[in-house]
């Protein structure tokens, strides 16, 4: 189960895509907007993705997740558009038959994603909206194009 979606992350959905009797250690990683980020103060995110790519990016990672660890499920979802400081923005799911694998499995998941994936993040803030490049924000231009850069590291 891999997906993104313009809807609420149902985490019991993932929970039920992973669970199995095999499965003795069962690891959900919830990432939700916080309102702070580098030392500024977050009202809210905005992700966009080049879905085709993203989707194949992330289809990549669970064959490479899965041959790393002896994984019995994986299930990520990432949400796309509009959210607000407490929602849900990624989930993923794992299950192993012991709980180090899980854990192990998931936390090598959630962070590849994070740098491969091409998905962008705009924080908006009190003083204005900024796109996310890796660790740093930058003010949005009514003209530019923050895609160009990120699709040109996938393509």
């Amino acid at each position: 189960m891999i997906y993104l979606t313009h809807e609420t992350i149902e985490t019991t959905q993932l929970l039920s895509a992973v669970e199995g009797d095999g499965s003795g250690g069962t690891v959900l990683f919830l990432g939700c907007v916080r309102d702070h980020a580098n030392g500024q103060h977050v009202v809210a995110l905005e992700y966009e993705a080049y879905e085709p790519m993203a989707l194949r990016q992330m289809e990549h990672l669970q064959e490479e997740v899965c041959k790393r660890w002896p994984v019995r499920r994986i299930a990520m979802v990432h949400r796309l558009g509009y959210m607000k400081v407490g929602e849900i923005s990624i989930a993923i799911a794992v299950s192993c038959a012991h709980r180090a694998e899980a854990f192990e499995a998931c936390r090598f998941a959630i962070d590849t994603l994070k740098h491969t994936v091409p998905i962008w993040k705009k924080e908006y803030r009190p003083d204005g909206s900024y796109w996310v490049e890796g660790c740093q924000a930058h003010p949005v231009a009514a003209n530019s194009d923050h895609r160009a850069k990120k699709e040109e590291v996938f393509v």
